[in-house]
């Protein structure tokens, strides 16, 4: 389980998914009853985006063992990579509500971009093993 290098791509996904909810996407400014009110922008910071950053986190961690259904492992972790791509637009949404940035754009808006990258990497990892085990059961 732990050789297979799209193992290590989910956890990386995993990790980095669960480390947005703390670290800050931006900062600016929001209007809340007219008032200017300095604000954080993390994955709490809106219902949808907090939820689709959990389900990428756990369904990362719960892919890592399916290690043995190659095929479902494969269409979950596709099922991630567009949830992920949700999340960049939730946090693309967020991002326009506020009326004043401080041009501070945090770790977690690099994050956000890497986990897509890795989940396709594990995806592409679990084709090539279900690619392989086919040629060598062609052999047989």
């Amino acid at each position: 389980m732990i050789q297979r290098l799209q193992t290590l791509w989910l956890l990386f996904a995993a990790i980095l998914t669960f480390a947005t909810f703390s670290t800050s996407f931006f900062s600016g400014y929001i209007l809340i009853d007219n008032i200017r009110q300095k604000q954080d922008f993390t994955a709490m910071s809106n219902i949808f985006l907090m939820i689709f950053t959990g389900l990428v986190c756990a369904g990362s961690l719960f892919t890592i063992f399916l290690y043995k259904h190659r095929e479902l492992q494969f269409k979950v972790t596709l099922i991630l990579f567009a949830i992920s791509i949700l999340d960049l637009v939730f946090y693309y949404m967020g991002y326009t509500k506020f009326i004043e940035t401080d041009r501070t754009v945090g770790i977690t808006a690099v994050i956000a971009l890497i986990i897509p990258l890795f989940l396709l990497l594990a995806a592409r990892g679990m084709y090539l093993d279900q690619k392989l085990v086919k040629s060598v059961d062609r052999l047989r």
